[in-house]
């Protein structure tokens, strides 16, 4: 016969799920953080217009915004001793989807800057950087916010 978790218990288990979903985005934004800062000792960074030494500024910011927030259920779990409770999962929930917002700003911007700079030499390289950057955020904004939030409405109709 199995043993039935008690309130707490339940708590813990959802804590620790979100502190692994936590485990499985921060390689990637870290890794991409990293490849951020390199960027700027590049010689070819030195030929971008200002504007675009900009968005890649800005896209690093908000890199760390992501980092930062991702980061936050952990080090809140930790800080309450492994004690979750129910507003610490409403807390560290927002946080893990609200990095997802900063960081598709951040890639979008990055997808702009590193257009810009490989089609030097195009005349159209604004516009079709600047394209790239807002169909790189329409699509991560499509699949993550916008899919999961279809969804939702549909099971709600279902249940």
């Amino acid at each position: 016969m199995e043993k039935e978790l008690t309130e707490l218990e339940k708590l813990d288990v959802e804590m620790r799920n979100i502190i692994e979903e936590a485990r499985v985005v921060l390689p990637g934004v870290q890794a991409l953080f990293g490849f951020q800062t390199i960027a700027v000792f590049n010689d070819r960074f030195q030929d971008l217009a200002s504007y675009a030494k900009i968005c890649h500024m800005l896209g690093l910011v908000m890199v760390i915004i992501a980092v930062a927030m991702v980061m936050t259920p952990a080090i809140y779990y930790r800080s309450c001793r492994g004690r979750a409770t129910s507003s610490m999962l409403k807390v560290s929930s927002r946080m893990i989807r609200g990095a997802l917002g900063p960081l598709s700003i951040g890639l979008a911007l990055e997808m702009f800057t590193v257009i810009y700079l490989a089609l030097s030499g195009m005349s159209a390289r604004l516009t079709i950087s600047i394209g790239a950057a807002v169909g790189t955020l329409a699509l991560l904004s499509g699949l993550w916010f916008f899919v999961p939030r279809k969804a939702h409405k549909m099971e709600g109709r279902a249940g």
